[in-house]
This record gives C-alpha cells, structure tokens and sequence, in this order.
C-alpha cells in the first residue's frame, strides 16, 4: 500500500476531540520511561476494575488455559495481565512518537542474524508473531534494525487510522501494509524475499481453520501459516518481545526457522504452531492479550465456553417483553 496521505476532511470539526485526546497523549508520552510504566500500572487497575466484559473473558481463559492454578494464582495473574493492557498504552504512544534513538535505547535484540542470512539469500520470511500487549513497541523496535512488512486492518476513524499507520510507518520507510484479507499481495511480497510480520493466534472462524489442541482445548487454528509458507516460498521464523521486570527495556527473540515446515499436513502444523505458543506464552504469561475470544469457535456439538455477550442478554430480554 502507498503511504497514507494527509487529507483536509482530517481537520473536521468531529474529530477535534481525537485530535485533542492525541495532543495530550503525545504530551505525556515525553515523560520519563519509568513514570510511563508506572502510569500504565494505574490505567491497568481502572481497566480491571471497569473493564466488565474484557475481565470476565480474560479469566475464563485463564481458567481454561492454567486449570492447575488456584483461584488466587488466577486471579493475580489476571491483574497483572490488566497492569500489562494499560502499560500498552502508553508503549504505542512511545512507538509512535518518541525520537527513534531513544526508543532504540529500550531494545535487547538476539538472534537478528536469522532475518539478515534470509534476506541476504533472497529467501521470504513470514515473521510469526503473537498478541502480546508488547505486540506494538516490539514491533517498532525490531523495525529500527530490519525492514519488516506487516499485516494491517483499517480502523474504523479515519483520522486514528491515519495516526496510526504514520507511527507504524516511519520506523520501516520502505515497508509495505498488507490487508489481512489481501492474499495476493503477501504472497508477491514473501515471493520478492522480504519479511512480513504475522500472528496465527487469533480464532478467525470455522472457514479458514482446523481444531487442534491449545492448552489441551480443541482451538480453531488458521491454516494460512502453512499455505503461505508453501505458496510464498518462504521461511517460518518465530518471533517473541518481552516487557523486562528490571524496567531496562525490552527482550526482543528472533528465533531459528522452523525446521521441515510445511510438514506433512496442515493439522500437524497447526499443531506445531499452537505447542510453540504454548511455550512462548508461558515465559511472560501476564503479557498474553487473554482478553481475546480464543476458544469462541468450537467444533460440531461442543457446547460454548463463553457466557453470551451482554448486548447479547439484553436483546433477549428485548424479546420476551414483546
């Protein structure tokens, strides 16, 4: 895709809130590293108190995840998961905003020789990432040192969205957005050796998945991690970032290719996928986005693992005065 361009209807009097709510963001992005963080401990608490919906999902799948954990194991895992939602906050306005060599400063980089012998042999590499609350600073910090091309879905506000790509965009000054939905153009991009950033974790829906294992839960699982593979041409090269605890930064892991991938069949590889997963989460479990419907889809005759959603409920009741 080109870059996205500035337009006057940016300017319209409907958007002067966003625009106003961005300025104060970008304020107090300035501030010090240590005082965004705890910042974004603060947010975190409001968000779990608040957050309604998202807190009931995320503990149902800690439940669902971590069955030998005790209530209160959960329970404080989930709050920490919270403090990590809000931190992510602050960490997009920082990818977005700061000046690159401070940002650069936060980056602990191993295993960037993986990406640097594929581009160097011409090789595609499909970047396969998770939903990380990190998801957005490692990213940009791994964009500083390596072109990376990345799967993109248009935000509804057309002046975010205009924000957002010029964030992403500046730390990959030739990189390309792909529409998740644009098949076509990710494979021409892994075909002309470049790496595109890919996250296989989310449930997109029974179409274009299989049911494979995830924390000993029957998940739907995209195959599109293997067909891209095989049709593009290129190497599976896992990729991990991880909020440090000393507050230094970040610990960003470009891990060896998958060796023999595509295998066999694609459930194999899904299968593959989703045990690799498993071990990435459990290093920093608390960063998970477990506020995601993971296990939303579910095989034939397999009862729903979620409670209906609240607009949901109230429509039904809707229903029933009448």
């Amino acid at each position: 895709m080109e870059r996205s361009p500035f337009r006057t209807y940016y300017l319209h009097p409907r958007f002067w809130p966003l625009w106003f709510g961005l300025g104060l963001l970008w304020l107090i992005a300035q501030l010090p590293y240590p005082l965004l963080l705890r910042m974004g401990r603060v947010a975190g608490w409001g968000l779990y108190q608040f957050g309604g919906e998202r807190r009931t999902i995320a503990r149902r799948n800690l439940e669902l995840a971590f069955p030998q954990m005790s209530e209160a194991e959960r329970t404080r895992l989930l709050k920490e998961n919270f403090a990590s939602m809000g931190i992510a906050f602050f960490e997009m306005a920082m990818s977005w905003w700061w000046a690159k060599p401070r940002l650069a400063k936060l980056a602990h980089v191993e295993g960037l020789e993986h990406l640097r012998q594929a581009q160097a042999e011409g090789q595609g590499v499909i970047l396969m990432a998770l939903h990380f609350t990190t998801l957005e600073i490692g990213a940009s910090l791994l964009g500083q040192l390596h072109t990376i091309d990345g799967m993109y879905r248009q935000h509804n506000n057309p002046v975010f969205d205009f924000v957002q790509r010029r964030g992403r965009e500046r730390h990959n000054p030739d990189a390309t957005a792909v529409e998740r939905e644009d098949v076509r153009t990710m494979l021409k991009v892994l075909r002309a050796g470049r790496a595109i950033w890919y996250a296989p974790d989310q449930d997109y829906g029974r179409r274009q998945s299989i049911f494979v294992p995830l924390f000993g839960i029957p998940a739907a699982t995209v195959t599109a991690t293997t067909k891209f593979a095989r049709l593009g041409r290129a190497r599976v090269i896992p990729f991990t970032q991880e909020r440090l605890a000393d507050g230094s930064g970040y610990r960003l892991v470009i891990h060896p290719p998958l060796e023999n991938f595509p295998g066999e069949s694609e459930e194999a590889d899904c299968l593959r996928i989703n045990q690799w997963i498993e071990q990435a989460v459990a290093q920093c479990p608390e960063q998970y986005l477990w506020s995601h419907r993971r296990y939303k889809t579910r095989p034939v005759g397999e009862s729903k693992l979620y409670a209906p959603r609240t607009r949901k409920r109230k429509r039904s009741r809707n229903v029933r005065r009448e």
